[in-house]
């Protein structure tokens, strides 16, 4: 549905922001409308962009999965390790990620992301949901020789297109419990990750108490949960991606992304 759709259907103007449409009370007042909205449009018919371009942060945790970190011979804390991905990796949930030519170990990780709905500090865990506005899958996409050779993570997981997000943002009311949604990633139909939320160390109530005391979350921040066991550098033999690869990540409830690997 379009812009001017919902403008002619409700007699709400709608802002040309859709941070300002979600979290500012434009979307509660359609909402108070949404019988009088005709859905004339398939998802097929349109193309689906970033859903929030332009969040505040991008916070993503890492080794928040128990298997994964077991795979990485790792003992789990019991606070948030993260990092920061910058605003220009973020990628449309259809279209190509973009490598340059001189990485040479690139690999997926599927992600649940959490978008903050109003600004959140020193929240307890009790109340942290009640900070959230929905839900998206991440494609946490990681060059590892960059990783490794730098002993941190933000320029070989801050790459321009390096974080597929989509398809849309689930609202919170569609999902009833964050921590028990299947987590499946397929590289060209291979099974590679097959999960659940439900094995996370850290649960999603925790991660957003225990960041809301050291910074303020702002609507639209992005908080990517961590991926699961199965990522290519923990293989026996490590499957990595290459170029024409398909990656395709799916999340209980959220939808499915797929995203075609392209070196450049």
């Amino acid at each position: 549905m379009t812009k001017a759709e919902i403008q002619q259907q409700t007699g709400i103007p709608v802002p040309p922001n859709i941070k300002d449409f979600m979290f500012r009370g434009w979307l509660d007042e359609v909402r108070q409308h949404k019988n009088k909205l005709k859905y004339n449009h398939k998802v097929t018919d349109v193309e689906l962009l970033v859903p929030i371009p332009n969040p505040p942060k991008i916070i993503c945790l890492a080794f928040n999965y128990y298997d994964h970190a077991r795979d990485a011979g790792l003992t789990p804390s019991d606070e948030p390790v993260i990092f920061m991905k910058p605003r220009t990796a973020l990628n449309e949930p259809f279209k190509d990620v973009i490598c340059p030519s001189f990485v040479t170990r690139l690999d997926y990780e599927a992600e649940l992301a959490v978008i903050i709905g109003k600004e959140t500090k020193k929240v307890t865990e009790e109340a942290a949901l009640d900070y959230v506005f929905g839900y998206m899958i991440m494609h946490d996409v990681s060059a590892r020789d960059i990783q490794f050779k730098d002993k941190q993570f933000t320029r070989g997981k801050g790459i321009d297109t390096f974080a597929p997000c989509g398809p849309w943002i689930t609202t919170k009311d569609e999902v009833a419990d964050p921590q028990n949604l299947q987590i499946i990633t397929k590289v060209n139909d291979e099974m590679r990750q097959n999960s659940s939320s439900s094995n996370m160390v850290l649960p999603i109530r925790r991660i957003i108490s225990a960041l809301s005391r050291t910074m303020t979350l702002e609507p639209g921040d992005i908080i990517s949960t961590g991926t699961p066991a199965g990522v290519a550098m923990s293989m026996k033999e490590p499957k990595y991606l290459k170029d024409g690869d398909v990656v395709e990540i799916t999340i209980e409830k959220l939808g499915t992304i797929r995203n075609r690997i392209v070196f450049q």
